[in-house]
């Protein structure tokens, strides 16, 4: 299975087609990064970059090296590992570009070419509903992380706004052609992830106006559907963010 997965991910790097720069220029690199957090402008809140200077931190499924390159330049010493080798050529590009350092390789999640016990931190955005095997990476992540030691896992919410909206408006998710797409409820994310001491998880990723989509959906969607959804009292929608994001502790020694 996960050689079809390598395969998918070789040809259809996340969010490739915002920039109008050629994969790997500076304009492109500039592009991704400004979209990454105009979408995931939660991120920025979540996962304070600097509190990691001079701790090892592990990105699993590190694409384009987006957040590798926040690492880096917050001061953490990085590795960034990703399925797909042409993820990996334009997360070195990315990583040279901006004059930062950090070690990057072409590995599967599900079996990490690292000791027990590496890393105080791992981030694996956007990676476990994509694997062939969700719990066998999380086994992985959580036997390379050391005592102590925090993973953050983003997985997608089944019971969310864009789920539904996606059914109603007959319209595809990203990678919906993936060879596996997994949505979990909030209880089964939970079981998956019970290797660890704690789980605290946090529902995010409501809607912001999208420039993927165009026509009559897109307007709709960006002119009626973002902002009466964001005008609704967050605690009536809260549950229903599309990423699920779960900062996990492991037990100390």
């Amino acid at each position: 299975m996960n050689e079809r997965v390598r395969q998918y991910w070789n040809t259809h790097i996340h969010d490739l087609e915002i920039s109008a720069h050629p994969p790997g220029s500076p304009g492109f690199f500039a592009d991704l990064d400004q979209y990454h957090f105009e979408k995931l402008h939660h991120l920025l809140d979540l996962i304070h970059f600097d509190e990691w200077a001079g701790k090892d931190v592990l990105d699993v499924g590190c694409g384009a090296g987006v957040e590798v390159v926040r690492f880096a330049r917050a001061g953490a010493r990085v590795t960034g590992v990703d399925i797909a080798a042409s993820a990996v050529a334009l997360a070195r590009q990315n990583l040279e570009q901006q004059g930062l350092r950090a070690t990057l390789d072409v590995a599967d999640g599900e079996q990490l070419p690292f000791s027990d016990a590496s890393f105080d931190m791992v981030f694996a955005h956007g990676v476990v509903q994509y694997t062939g095997d969700d719990r066998r990476m999380v086994a992985e992540i959580h036997r390379v992380l050391r005592p102590g030691g925090l993973a953050v896992f983003q997985g997608y919410n089944r019971r969310s706004w864009l789920h539904v909206l996606s059914k109603v408006m007959k319209t595809p998710l990203e990678h919906e052609d993936a060879p596996v797409l997994r949505r979990y409820w909030a209880g089964e994310f939970r079981a998956l992830l019970a290797p660890f001491a704690s789980v605290d998880l946090v529902f995010e990723r409501f809607p912001v106006k999208s420039r993927l989509h165009k026509g009559w959906k897109g307007l709709a969607f960006n002119t009626f559907f973002v902002g009466t959804f964001n005008a609704l009292p967050r605690a009536w929608v809260r549950r229903y963010g599309w990423h699920l994001l779960a900062f996990c502790r492991k037990a100390k020694a």
